[in-house]
């Protein structure tokens, strides 16, 4: 009897890779990422050693319409609570293509243009990230300030631009929380600081991502390592590639919406 073919993991058209190559020339950072089947969640976290009491706690939280208008625009706001740290918010920005953004973006050291690969996709965004202290979130969900204080001058700048006409920061809907475990390791056999969330989402769905962040004329090299240290762990690749915004997003809106 024949022995059942294992599924094979998806990979980027080879009409796509000069786009990839391109993108990825302009780029500031690569991270790499893959959504693990939760069915294999359990092994998995057994092939890669991974310590569920090592990691950190995070607290996250979106920003958006109820009908996710934000979502359609490509925009994402976001707010989030780390245990042990500061705090911080990012709008992003997807897809987008580096030598289109006015220079004067590309210069302002709060933003930063990263390609996002996954098996079979990859995208490119535009993110502006502020700093906060630990208890600023807290604050503005108590009421104590209003939300657009999370928000820097850059933050509220670029969101402006890109929002849909009409929408401002005092406009939208929270989101969350979202409980989520954080753990940074560096496996035996792969010579890179691995990243593992398990984001929880309060229906008991989860979803376990594990990323890899590098310079972006690595990359290829990385996914190329990345893949043969998961496979030889008997690591998936060819799960459903969930995205943890997206599902996150499509939960709170259908809360909102009920």
């Amino acid at each position: 009897m024949a022995r059942p073919r294992r599924p094979v993991a998806p990979t980027i058209p080879d009409e796509e890779i000069d786009r990839l190559v391109g993108l990825l020339r302009e780029a500031d950072s690569a991270e790499l990422k893959l959504s693990v089947p939760a069915n294999d969640l359990r092994a998995t976290a057994t092939a890669l050693e991974l310590d569920p009491l090592d990691a950190q706690i995070r607290h996250v939280f979106f920003f958006d319409t109820p009908d996710l208008a934000l979502d359609r625009h490509g925009l994402v706001v976001r707010a989030r609570r780390s245990q042990r740290r500061g705090d911080d918010t990012v709008v992003k920005l997807r897809p987008v293509v580096p030598s289109e953004l006015p220079a004067r973006l590309r210069k302002t050291p709060e933003f930063k243009v990263e390609v996002d690969a996954m098996p079979g996709s990859f995208v490119c965004s535009g993110s502006m990230r502020r700093e906060l202290p630990p208890t600023a979130v807290k604050e503005v969900l108590g009421g104590a300030r209003p939300m657009r204080k999370l928000f820097s001058k850059a933050q509220r700048s670029f969101f402006d631009e890109h929002a849909p006409e009409g929408i401002g920061l005092g406009d939208l809907a929270l989101l969350g929380p979202i409980f989520v475990l954080k753990l940074k390791s560096t496996p035996a056999g792969f010579a890179r600081k691995l990243v593992s969330e398990l984001w929880l989402y309060p229906d008991g769905s989860h979803i376990l991502e594990l990323s890899t962040k590098c310079p972006p004329d690595e990359a290829f090299d990385v996914a190329a390592e990345a893949r043969a240290f998961l496979t030889e762990r008997g690591v998936s690749l060819a799960g459903d590639q969930a995205t943890k915004t997206r599902a996150a997003l499509d939960f709170f809106a259908q809360q909102l919406a009920a």
